[in-house]
């Protein structure tokens, strides 16, 4: 595919190689082959059914019974036919209602989304574009009354802006974006939070809440932790290096047990302009893919311009905590959670009370990470949580061949992160998180996104997208896709069911792809049926009885004949490796965001880019979407969406 013809989110897989890790440390799918050899395969270690091809003898051994109880399936739902249309498509018995769109009111003045019309003031007031990470925070105790807080990732600009078109390409060169379109743009950046409740079996955002609230890229923001201070963080417009505006980028995230929120800034990157030839953090600009320019915000704002704020950049990549209850608190960046391509927040308690959060690095050949903090997380004190996350221990993942694996600290004088390699203090280690992790020798990863952990069975699961460089010569017997288009899903389980112990074991869940084609060598086990299978794993849920839900980004219909959506995996007992389609998207757009409420009644989802082209010849506009979804209005531009499915009848999801 040409610059010309590659839309928004296809650049933006094209680019999660921005950062080009070029550490010697082993792939995983070195790993992964050095594990399996090919005499173990012949010998039939892996057995030889589907299922057993899915399940090693280890999982099998230790699977949770009560998960899977005489074979009977955790999940019970007619599932839906694979493919793409214009509209969304839920499985039989269920309502799937659009909740908010983009430009819908979030705040009691807003005014009414006119696409011929925007402003920068109104968006500010309205909700944002490209939601992704969705997360459910009751009020009082309930499940039909909260709080919900959604993530805006990225913008397209050729679906938002009548007449405008692609901009990001080399031929067009942002020759029609405006000062005005720009700051549209960042408006349409950031989050929401939402009140919303469900009356008379239908769900409904409150309008006029106190707790409403926008946040965008001019958000003031505190920098806490080890970086806040620092020279590197110091910029023109903030000496001090503890206040920054804004959030980018924001893709998946996560809830704490105090209710809080944690988005995470990914591809921020791309927010850059200008060249860092001379520049003095050149190397470093390199490691994470700076400036990207895929936006011109910077020819508007000297801060997005790496020639004019060398040290803007860093200031971004982190994870924001944000008090939801209070519109009017300061969302503060995490800089001891460290600097990388953040995908995911997920979180759980380890056994003597403190904190873990499991991270990943979305980029091809990157790593998976966690963080403990130094203090006991406090359920009955809010206020005791407050700056828990400022304190702790960051980790990087190693995965060894025999099928354990550990966590290596990035600690400043520990081992090779000493002066002597450039960090002269924790600071440094967290800003250029990427490097201390290559120098430890952390595992190479094929696009670790999402990354979840099971309070019922403390299993993790790992959501790696896909790796389409992995060479020719890389391919052997237990990893046979040299180009690995449709990723895979690995399982971790921490040694003592402690997750803040250091050492973990790990097992393949899944091999993505069609396992009717042989050479893609995907292993969903033998019950799963040609509508069941999936690709490009990327945000993931585990719902309040222990189910795995799996949301994709990448299929595309004239490849696989299948868009993206929402499929439902088991993980335990005889029927581990079965995949059921429960969900699908409009042509164009993606899966994010899947979370339940605690009675698991209620799904919530995220459409995000709906319209964009399924061709890759033909370029989907404002004029010429590939849906007008879910308005399907002329002259309506097709809106990302948050969708809620609802049991008709009422009843558990899924069961």
């Amino acid at each position: 595919m040409t610059d010309k013809t590659l839309n928004r989110s296809q650049r933006y897989e094209e680019a999660e190689n921005a950062g080009s890790n070029t550490s010697g440390n082993p792939t995983m799918g070195e790993i992964i082959a050095e594990r399996f050899s090919r005499r173990d395969l012949l010998r039939g270690a892996l057995a030889v059914t589907a299922i057993s091809a899915t399940v090693s003898p280890l999982a099998l051994a230790t699977a949770e019974k009560a998960q899977a109880q005489n074979g009977r399936p955790a999940f019970n739902f007619k599932e839906i036919a694979a493919g793409s249309d214009e509209t969304h498509h839920v499985a039989e018995g269920y309502d799937a209602d659009v909740l908010i769109r983009w430009g819908d009111p979030v705040l009691a003045d807003a005014p009414a989304f006119d696409p011929a019309k925007q402003t920068a003031a109104a968006q500010r007031h309205q909700f944002g574009y490209n939601n992704d990470f969705v997360g459910f925070i009751p009020l009082d105790g309930s499940s039909e009354h909260g709080l919900l807080v959604v993530n805006h990732e990225y913008t397209n600009e050729e679906l938002m802006f009548p007449g405008i078109g692609r901009q990001d390409t080399k031929d067009a060169g942002f020759a029609r974006m405006t000062r005005d379109l720009v700051d549209i743009e960042m408006a349409a950046h950031g989050g929401s939070i939402l009140e919303v409740r469900r009356i008379a079996g239908k769900w409904q955002v409150v309008k006029g809440s106190k707790y409403a609230r926008r946040i965008t890229a001019d958000t003031e923001m505190e920098i806490t932790g080890p970086a806040a201070g620092h020279e590197r963080m110091k910029t023109p417009s903030d000496p001090s290096g503890r206040k920054v505006l804004g959030m980018l980028n924001n893709c998946a995230g996560g809830v704490t047990p105090w209710g809080t929120w944690l988005t995470c800034e990914e591809n921020f990157n791309g927010y850059f302009w200008g060249k860092a030839d001379g520049h003095p953090e050149a190397a470093a600009l390199k490691r994470y893919g700076v400036p990207g320019n895929w936006y011109n915000w910077g020819q508007y704002h000297d801060r997005f311009d790496v020639t004019k704020e060398p040290n803007e950049s860093n200031r971004f990549g982190w994870v924001v905590e944000i008090d939801p209850f209070d519109p009017n608190s300061v969302p503060k960046k995490r800089t001891a959670l460290g600097r990388f391509k953040h995908e995911g927040a997920a979180n759980i308690i380890s056994r003597d009370g403190r904190f873990v959060i499991y991270q990943g690095d979305d980029e091809r050949f990157d790593y998976v990470y966690k963080f403990v903090t130094e203090a006991k997380v406090d359920l009955q004190n809010r206020a005791a949580n407050r700056d828990i996350l400022d304190r702790g221990t960051l980790y990087v993942a190693k995965y060894k061949a025999d099928g354990t694996g550990e966590w290596l600290p990035l600690v400043h004088g520990q081992g090779p992160l000493t002066e002597a390699n450039g960090f002269r203090s924790q600071a440094d280690v967290v800003i250029e998180a990427r490097r201390a992790a290559d120098l430890l020798g952390a595992t190479k990863m094929d696009r670790p996104e999402d990354v979840e952990a099971n309070p019922k069975t403390d299993k993790v699961y790992v959501m790696l997208t896909n790796n389409t460089r992995r060479k020719n010569d890389q391919v052997d017997a237990a990893n046979p896709r040299a180009d690995n288009a449709f990723g895979h899903i690995i399982e971790m389980l921490p040694n003592g069911r402690d997750h803040a112990a250091t050492t973990f074991t790990w097992e393949i869940l899944v091999k993505c792809g069609d396992p009717s084609i042989a050479a893609v060598g995907a292993t969903f086990s033998s019950a799963t049926t040609k509508d069941g299978w999936f690709g490009m794993p990327d945000n993931c849920a585990v719902d309040n009885a222990g189910r795995l839900w799996i949301a994709t980004d990448g299929n595309s219909p004239k490849a696989t004949g299948r868009g993206d959506g929402l499929w439902a995996l088991e993980t335990e007992g005889e029927g581990r490796g079965t995949s059921r389609h429960f969900f699908r998207v409009p042509a164009g757009a993606e899966m994010c965001g899947p979370c339940f409420t605690p009675d698991d009644e209620t799904l919530f989802l995220a459409v995000q880019h709906p319209g964009e082209s399924e061709d890759d010849k033909v370029a989907a506009t404002f004029e010429q979407p590939s849906t007008r979804w879910p308005d399907f209005k002329e002259g309506m531009p097709p809106r990302p969406a948050i969708v809620v499915v609802t049991r008709r009848g009422g009843g558990k999801i899924g069961a």
